[in-house]
């Protein structure tokens, strides 16, 4: 792939293993960030804040100083996968990403966009990020200072540091077929085959469903996180001595799906192909429980 290649050549050209760069101070930041952490820090040099909604949405308003990152136009390609390294590399460096910086990643209601947006991070190796435990506006009012005007940030030398032990891909979630826990994060309709965004219907062979939406509930305000007690029982007979493949549709309900099992103490990572990846590929292997692929 064109993608892992542009990764070599990018990792060897900016040297990323340089273990002697400053690390930023106070930059302890939880996975799931709550809005009381975040009040507390607002004021914080090293903090940079990524707003992952549409621009029309983002110019009604978004957090004071946030940076606009639409998630379709900056953390998937045109085939719904991660980006160029080099397109990415320059992204955070506008944002004013670099080593120092602790980062806050928000979005809409439906929060597996910005948890895209987080997992990507930590591909890259941001090390310092956190998803804001709610949707954008889902606080008491005052509490986070809100603007309309753009914020125009420092350019800052992001250097990625690519960690591809989170990272799947067709060919090796195809070898871990049978071997490791598989996960689609599709809402059941989905995953049972009734719909599909590719031209095949159904899962990945031994995939089990915990759909991404699971992890959050919306009430008329927005969206937030459940409380990780309540997560906790719903992957209570998932083990945690294997590792786990997550994939969705487009990589983004397997994005959530990885903050919370991550949290929870699981070793996973995810196929970024996904299903319209796999399922658009006759020679992989599918299961489909309504019998609806075409192919069938």
């Amino acid at each position: 792939m064109n993608y892992f290649k542009s990764i070599i050549v990018s990792l060897m050209l900016v040297g990323f293993l340089n273990a002697n760069e400053t690390k930023p101070k106070n930059s302890v930041i939880p996975m799931v960030v709550p809005i009381s952490w975040l009040k507390n820090a607002i004021n914080n040099p090293n903090l940079v804040i990524i707003d992952v909604r549409d621009k029309k949405t983002f110019d009604k308003g978004h957090i004071k100083n946030a940076i606009n990152m639409p998630i379709f136009k900056d953390f998937f390609d045109k085939n719904y996968m991660i980006p160029k390294l080099s397109f990415l590399k320059k992204l955070y460096n506008n944002a004013g990403v670099d080593s120092k910086s602790i980062v806050v990643i928000y979005g809409n209601a439906q929060l597996i966009w910005a948890a895209r947006a987080y997992w990507v991070s930590k591909v890259l190796g941001v090390n310092h990020v956190g998803l804001l435990k709610v949707s954008y506006g889902n606080w008491e009012k005052g509490v986070i200072p809100t603007s309309v005007k753009v914020y125009k940030p420092k350019n800052k030398e992001f250097i990625p540091r690519v960690d591809n032990s989170i990272l799947q891909t067709k060919l090796s979630t195809l070898m871990s077929v049978g071997k490791k826990i598989i996960i689609d994060g599709r809402p059941k309709d989905f995953y049972n085959g009734k719909k599909s965004h590719a031209k095949r219907f159904g899962h990945i062979p031994t995939a089990l469903n915990y759909p991404g939406s699971y992890n959050y509930e919306i009430n008329p305000s927005g969206s937030n996180m459940k409380e990780f007690n309540v997560l906790k029982k719903l992957y209570k007979n998932l083990p945690k001595n294997k590792s786990i493949i997550l994939y969705c549709e487009d990589g983004a309900d397997a994005a959530l799906n990885f903050i919370v099992l991550k949290k929870l103490g699981y070793k996973v990572s995810v196929y970024d192909g996904s299903w319209l990846e796999w399922g658009n590929d006759y020679n992989l292997p599918i299961v489909n429980l309504s019998k609806k692929d075409k192919e069938n």
